[in-house]
């Protein structure tokens, strides 16, 4: 049943390519069928769908909906254009810086993704360049500060290591920083240079278009100070006070919404229920895999026998398969004590924890995830369907290519 789980989600993804098929219904559909042949109870198939995911992305765009309806997210993206000087090229930066300072300060992943991908998609829809190029470097933000001292990471990697006996050097939570922010700007320049190139990014300078019609006076100040009050105290009280940021947003959202009297309505109907199906349906077939072993099955045909260099690659290439489309810190966390054996092989420990760290967090940027529901949801609904080809595509590439890159470039630290 293991294999068969994947077999059934290859043609899931091959049947995208056919008119008028869903693949987030057919998902659904797809778990039931799957448990009902492998005996799994439809109340537990059930219990996978990501509950948890509901809250975060309606909670968050609810919020942005609000921000878009009364002029205030207009207000703040011409404020970050004016920011960067105008200049193009700098724009995507945005997003990206923004996600470095809040994963480094040590924003959870998800929160910090919720924060910054509306503003890099809706930077994208409004001096349109490339939403792909948008996500790549929001995310790729969020990922350059995840292994500083204070990040998810850099905590679980100094705690895990102490806790398996692997002696780390005095050094290595700068180690651990240089790398992740070392990592996020070879990303970052790389993409850029693809974008410019490619066209997706423009070159030169850009002027805000003129806003759109809203169901509050753009220009109201009294309008846009309760906004951004609300936005504020949803960042403050998810980053410093570990609240869950989906709930938050969604109170804020539904105060906003009573106090601006907006039309009813107006906010629920710019959620993205398509999306919420799409992931969570995903998510809840990804769950019955997991539990039927399939991720299992598909790192039992990675792993091979060798030095211990090549053994740590492999362990790279395990987290990288199996982050895309699980939990990323939870692989990290569950692979992490497979390390012990090659340090006492002769493999550096810290170029052992940055390389796998890496290999896990670099695969994050696709569709599987709460990660590319967020980034599907802040996108414009014209854009969505070739945005989760996009995000496909390089999540699958990103399998490939990022656990060796990894390996190569920090395995010898």
């Amino acid at each position: 049943m293991a294999v068969a789980s994947i077999i059934v989600l290859v043609a899931l993804f091959a049947a995208t390519l056919l008119p008028r098929f869903d693949l987030g219904s057919a998902a659904l559909a797809a778990a039931f069928l799957l448990g009902l042949a492998a005996g799994v109870p439809t109340e537990e198939v059930t219990g996978f769908f990501p509950a948890d995911f509901f809250v975060l992305i309606v909670g968050v765009t609810a919020l942005f909906a609000v921000a878009h309806l009364n002029g205030t997210l207009d207000w703040l993206l011409d404020l970050l254009l004016r920011l960067v000087g105008g200049r193009a090229v700098l724009v995507p930066l945005v997003p990206f810086a923004i996600g470095a300072v809040l994963t480094a300060v040590g924003t959870l992943p998800a929160a910090a993704t919720a924060i910054v991908a509306p503003i890099a998609l809706g930077l994208a829809a409004r001096y349109r360049y490339s939403p792909l190029v948008a996500a790549v470097l929001g995310i790729t933000g969020i990922i350059s500060g995840l292994l500083s001292p204070l990040a998810v990471y850099g905590v679980s990697a100094r705690g895990q290591s102490e806790k398996l006996g692997m002696d780390l050097p005095g050094s290595a939570p700068v180690s651990f920083l240089l790398g992740g922010l070392l990592t996020g700007v070879v990303v970052c320049a790389v993409c850029l240079l693809v974008g410019v190139r490619t066209g997706a990014v423009p070159r030169g300078r850009v002027t805000a278009p003129e806003p759109g019609p809203s169901s509050v006076d753009a220009g109201s100040p009294a309008a846009r100070a309760l906004t951004l009050a609300g936005m504020l105290a949803v960042v403050v009280l998810s980053v410093g006070f570990d609240l869950n940021v989906g709930y938050l947003g969604l109170t804020a959202a539904v105060l906003l919404q009573l106090v601006l009297r907006l039309a009813p309505g107006a906010v629920v109907s710019k959620i993205p229920w398509g999306v919420v199906l799409l992931i969570g349906g995903l998510l809840t077939y990804v769950g019955l895999m997991q539990e039927l072993g399939a991720f299992e099955k598909i790192s039992e045909l990675l792993r091979i026998d060798g030095s211990p260099n090549l053994s740590l690659l492999v362990l790279c290439y395990i987290a990288g398969v199996t982050s895309f489309a699980a939990s990323s810190i939870a692989v990290f966390v569950t692979t992490m004590p497979l390390l012990p054996p090659l340090v006492a092989d002769g493999v550096s420990p810290v170029g052992a924890v940055l390389a796998l760290a890496l290999a896990s967090i670099l695969v994050d940027i696709n569709p599987l995830g709460i990660t590319g529901g967020l980034i599907l949801g802040a996108a414009e609904p014209s854009a969505r369907p070739r945005l989760f080809r996009h995000l496909l595509t390089y999540g699958l590439i990103s399998i490939v290519v990022a656990p060796p890159i990894a390996w190569l470039a920090f395995g010898w630290w």
